[in-house]
């Protein structure tokens, strides 16, 4: 994918840097993968907002994706590319021999008419997925599961990926894309490539309008507010606002939060504030 530069006709497109959808091969969803997808605006089952800045939006239907990979040793064709709402990576759709077909996050350079396969004694291919611990070090890996069976849960959204560095008898070393290094059980599965629209950074909105329709409401700086509202309100003229705080009066830029004993510390072989 690659992005192109609006001419200013208006002043919503002055500074617009838009995606190319040329990698796209249908506008159509496969109904059978489709549901509803109810909107939250921010707020709890008690009605009350408990993420600001949310509502609004344009009405999305949510597409069911295999995030576990669990039907092995059965080769899959890939039938189309499809654009995702609710995610920054495209999605293939692909139709298994024995006639089922699935959603998955389609790799970079991924296209219709090829084959993956998920198994754990498949080759370290672009699209195939197989366990950690039969891949070779160096192997440029997405979909990354935490837990075995769990589905992925790291390297979903476009263009990232992590690299698998080392491998012992029960555990394998990745870098993630953060800089951060970790063990994670070789049993755990992981997708070979990086993910597709790796230029999706690389866009710009152009206007406010743009993001209320992604269901992004407006923010406002702590500094424009009064004392009442903000702990970094007030003050004569254009005050700094002093130290930098949430409305909560949480201390930020730099503050640690996380806890020292949390389990997953000691699968952290460098943490990614080190490798910065």
């Amino acid at each position: 994918m690659a992005t192109k530069k609006i001419k200013p006709n208006t002043p919503g497109t002055r500074h617009r840097i838009a995606p190319v959808f040329d990698d796209i091969t249908e506008k159509k969803p496969y109904k059978r993968l489709l549901k509803g997808k109810k909107q939250s605006g921010g707020r709890n089952k008690q009605g009350r907002k408990t993420s600001r800045h949310r509502g609004g939006g344009h009405k999305r239907r949510y597409r069911y994706i295999d995030f576990k990979r669990d039907k092995h040793d059965i080769p899959a064709k890939v039938q189309t590319i499809e654009y995702d709402p609710n995610r920054s990576a495209r999605i293939a759709l692909v139709a298994y021999t024995d006639g089922e077909k699935r959603y998955i996050i389609a790799p970079d350079k991924l296209s219709v008419g090829d084959t993956v396969i998920s198994g754990k004694q498949v080759d370290p291919d672009t699209g195939n997925c197989l366990p950690m611990k039969n891949m070779p070090p160096g192997t440029v890996i997405h979909n990354i599961e935490m837990h075995p069976g769990k589905g992925a849960q790291i390297c979903r959204s476009a263009g990232t990926s992590a690299q698998l560095l080392a491998k012992t008898d029960r555990y394998v070393t990745i870098k993630l894309p953060s800089g951060e290094v970790r063990m994670i059980l070789g049993v755990c599965v992981a997708t070979v490539g990086s993910t597709s629209n790796p230029d999706h950074f690389n866009t710009t909105m152009g206007k406010a309008g743009r993001n209320r329709w992604k269901g992004k409401r407006p923010q406002t700086r702590g500094v424009a507010m009064n004392p009442v509202d903000h702990p970094m309100g007030g003050g004569e003229g254009k005050a700094s606002g002093g130290h930098p705080r949430s409305p909560w009066g949480q201390s930020s830029k730099g503050k640690k939060t996380r806890k020292r004993k949390k389990l997953s510390n000691r699968y952290i072989v460098r943490s990614r504030k080190k490798s910065k």
